[in-house]
């Protein structure tokens, strides 16, 4: 493992700017005071005309935004005759007909009047039109739209942020790669002028003239507006199938993850070789569990997101969920607009579980308890034995999200029937990808349900780019998260003895640390997230405006983010957010792994 310091310790600042800086595929951007933070919330165009990039599910990559104004432009769509109408893309028919459910049912509209449209055949199509016998050059990505009325984005844009389910930034990349691609060929008749100097070959003479003509006047109008956007086809070819990204190894390197989550493959490995035979996983404390239980998804919450669904459609989906502890906001928001509703625990304690208890023995049945382990941003732990007790004796299914303790630190999965994961987090640490997981229980009295859930409804969504971006970057997890660990955990000391902290909430120190440590591993830590609350809130802005640390959303980076969570987080809901114990003015930060020196000495500085 080796550290680029530069890039550790120089954040970058500008207001809107990518983190990490200058990277296409960013999941971070920066908002480096609070005020940036408040002004974003609030929609403050001094803030809102700087943003280059965001968070994936809440910010519409430029990618992704120049993928649906182009498909808005294709013949079958322009034939629909469609006005102000704007679309979300999607990397399956599926998850497109489930978006057009839930617009369909929150905006009260009729799913006649939301089209789908499978774009990636339309280029396809196109594609063959033109008559090219080289169509094998171009690798056209799964992508589907969903139209709908423009006064109705906010209502799609729950269903992208929530679900996860949209696609990512490298698929639209791809997806318009092949676009511009296909319009070189449409300007230029022929393969001749390329730099393949491949063989021009007519139209087909299987296309009609209105195919033609239409084909024709869509490329033409194109042409005329992104000339400048033009790619030559050396360079896609390059990024296509250049030597940091071979896409035939993607299947290797989605088992490759898979097993490196499952615990059954801890070395590296060359994925241009046979992988080595799966054994038997030292790192889970489960028999049997093999990388055949582990499934990818293309973002966390969609593996949530999917695990709610599964549940409701192999259990009783009749029956409401339960949210234990204050989960992350999309958690909930899950559990509260899919099925039947929700209970919410917010405060995950002792005596919400009872309360909890006490609702299961007077005859109410759930379908399952999601929590997290522990949670964001208060680093709280659930009993996950009673409440595994609980599960058993209620018959009710238990998703636990691993996402910030990660599989290294705890285990989790022996009190769980499904254990999902974010992978865009510490898995990654590059923060350049977005990925997720969900693992099953084989011993689970639920096993062969869930299962059968998955073989019908799993479908792998997970982008061949984006799966070898993340088994690149997971390489060295362990290594990374060990440094973290350590690097946390020497920031905690220096943030409890300062007099202006008032409360510093960390898995080792909070009132729940019994049940951390139950699931602890031995060689484990308590993680690199942690939050703190100042005695006087101008302490806090003060503090989060002086840090020299990387400013953001996200967590889990391999550098140290820090970020106004409950401003940024639930900033329509502070009030609810306090109810909860979730300070306005708190500040979490997620710790990476700068030299200890550097974080003292900046930490130190920013509490004077």
């Amino acid at each position: 493992m080796s550290l680029n310091l530069s890039y550790l310790v120089n954040p970058p600042t500008e207001t809107g700017s990518s983190i990490p800086a200058d990277t296409d595929h960013a999941i971070s951007v920066t908002l480096p005071t609070w005020q940036a933070n408040v002004g974003y919330e609030e929609g403050d165009p001094d803030v809102a005309t700087r943003m280059q990039t965001g968070y994936p599910r809440f910010f519409i990559n430029t990618f992704i935004k120049e993928c649906a104004a182009k498909i808005k432009r294709l013949p079958e769509v322009q034939k629909l005759n469609l006005s102000n109408y704007d679309t979300m893309l999607y990397p399956s028919m599926a998850i497109a007909q489930q978006c057009v459910e839930f617009i369909a049912k929150k905006a009260q509209l009729e799913p006649s009047t939301l089209p789908m449209v499978d774009a990636s055949q339309s280029l396809k199509s196109h594609l063959k039109t033109l008559g090219s016998h080289h169509n094998k050059d171009i690798h056209i990505p799964d992508v589907f739209a969903v139209l709908f009325p423009s006064d109705r984005f906010s209502v799609a844009k729950q269903f992208w942020q929530h679900t996860g389910e949209g696609i990512s930034s490298r698929r639209a990349a791809c997806f318009l790669q092949a676009f511009q691609l296909i319009q070189i060929v449409a300007k230029e008749g022929s393969y001749k002028q390329s730099l393949l100097h491949l063989k021009s070959k007519s139209r087909s003479r299987y296309a009609s003239t209105h195919d033609m003509e239409a084909l024709q006047s869509w490329m033409s109008d194109d042409n005329q507006s992104n000339e400048a956007e033009m790619t030559d086809l050396s360079r896609y070819l390059e990024e296509r199938y250049g030597r940091n990204l071979d896409l035939s190894l993607a299947t290797s390197a989605k088992i490759v993850l898979r097993r490196r989550i499952a615990g059954t493959l801890e070395e590296e490995v060359d994925l241009k070789k046979t992988l080595p035979n799966e054994k038997e996983s030292e790192l889970r404390q489960i028999q049997g569990l093999t990388h055949e239980d582990v499934y990818l998804f293309p973002t966390g919450m969609s593996s949530i997101y999917n695990a709610h669904r599964i549940l409701r459609n192999v259990l009783n989906g009749t029956r409401k969920s339960v949210c234990f502890g204050f989960c992350y906001v999309d958690t909930l928001k899950i559990l509260e607009k899919w099925g039947a509703g929700c209970y919410f625990y917010g405060l995950g304690n002792a005596s919400q579980l009872d309360e909890f208890e006490k609702l299961l023995e007077s005859g109410e049945k759930v379908l399952g308890l999601f929590c997290e382990f522990p949670s964001n941003p208060l680093l709280n732990t659930p009993d996950l034995v009673r409440i595994r007790h609980l599960a058993d004796k209620y018959d009710f299914a238990v998703v636990v999200d691993e996402t910030i303790g990660n599989f290294l630190n705890v285990e989790v999965l022996p009190y769980a029937d499904m254990v999902v994961s974010s992978l865009t987090k510490i898995f990654s640490g590059d923060s350049n990808v977005m990925g997720g997981s969900l693992v099953l229980n084989p011993l689970s009295r639920l096993y062969g349900k869930l299962k059968e859930g998955m073989a019908k409804l799993y479908e792998d969504n997970f982008y061949d780019e984006d799966a070898l971006t993340l088994e690149r970057n997971s390489r060295d997890f362990a290594d990374r998260s060990k440094v973290i660990n350590q690097n946390a955990e020497v920031i905690c000391e220096l943030l409890r003895k300062s007099p202006k902290v008032k409360q510093l909430y960390y898995p080792k120190y909070n009132p729940s640390s019994n049940n951390y440590e139950t699931c602890k591993r031995k060689n484990g830590g308590y993680g690199g997230l942690l939050s703190v609350v100042f005695h006087d809130p101008s302490n806090a802005r003060r503090f989060y405006d002086h840090i020299g640390v990387a400013k953001g959303p996200s967590l889990g980076t391999n550098f140290t983010l820090a970020s106004p969570y409950t401003i940024i987080a639930h900033y329509q809901e502070l009030d609810w957010a306090e109810e909860n114990g979730i300070n306005r003015n708190l500040v979490r930060i997620s710790v990476g792994m700068e030299p200890k020196k550097h974080l003292s000495a900046v930490f130190s500085e920013a509490l004077d």
